[in-house]
């Protein structure tokens, strides 16, 4: 898988949500890699990582993962994870492959109507980006525009970072497995609890304003993570590293010192 790995200390891994790439973390990768070596993966099908034959699943993004870290003798490692990703790094705790854990605005814990509002909002946002993609980098500099194209994963769209946002975009609208993981994400089990070690700190964030994974649904990560610490970003969407990025280098360094 493609990587970038920065800073020196104690290592930490970034893994990415659907259609992203190790550029969704551009906003906390300096921070961070002061105080740590960090290593920001592409996901199998991501920015520079090709898509594997069972890419298109959830659980074929974990067994990627798994083995990345096997391969790496990266057993044990402190790992932080956003949106699918967040669930990624809870699923490798449960199994009992990875070291402490924050997982910002997980997946997976949509239920009855919430599965068909997921997979309708963001297939929908995929197609439009898709469509669009020759005038992306001009939209996103403007700020009604970006407010337009991400009012459902940001709580202050207009205040983001133009470039941020148009890799962002760009990463979104360039993804080959992103209908499959849609589609696999919305119709699979709920994820389930809790990890294998319980002596290794798990931090769950949620953003108070995320209109993706509702904020009814931290309440059942906590139960299916009973020892994990549920952590509300107040002024965030979907995504804390973009709407609050202090707060949440500031969380992640807490809960894997």
């Amino acid at each position: 898988m493609n990587e970038v790995q920065r800073g020196a200390g104690r290592k930490l891994l970034l893994i990415h949500g659907l259609g992203g790439s190790w550029q969704s973390w551009s906003a906390v990768m300096g921070p961070l890699s002061a105080e740590r070596t960090v290593i920001a993966l592409d996901l199998p099908g991501h920015g520079a990582t090709p898509a594997e034959h069972d890419s298109g699943t959830f659980e074929g993004l974990v067994g990627s993962v798994e083995r990345y870290i096997a391969d790496q003798e990266l057993d044990g490692i402190d790992v932080v994870g956003s949106s699918m990703g967040a669930r990624i790094v809870l699923e490798l705790a449960r199994r009992g492959r990875v070291g402490n854990v924050v997982a910002l605005d997980p997946g997976g814990f949509w239920r009855g109507w919430e599965r068909t509002f997921f997979k309708t909002t963001i297939g929908v946002s995929g197609r439009l980006l898709r469509a669009i993609r020759p005038v992306l980098p001009m939209l996103s500099k403007n700020a009604a525009s970006r407010t337009a194209l991400l009012a459902q994963l940001s709580a202050r769209p207009w205040a983001l970072d133009p470039k941020i946002v148009a890799t962002e975009l760009a990463s979104l609208s360039t993804t080959p497995t992103f209908d499959a993981l849609v589609r696999d994400l919305a119709s699979g089990p709920e994820q389930t609890g809790p990890a294998a070690d319980p002596a290794r700190r798990i931090v769950i964030g949620w953003g108070r304003h995320d209109r993706l994974c509702l904020p009814r649904q931290a309440a059942r990560a906590k139960a299916a993570f009973p020892s994990a610490d549920l952590h509300w970003f107040e002024a965030s969407g979907h995504f804390p590293m973009w709407d609050q990025p202090d707060e949440t280098v500031a969380v992640i360094l807490a809960a894997t010192q």
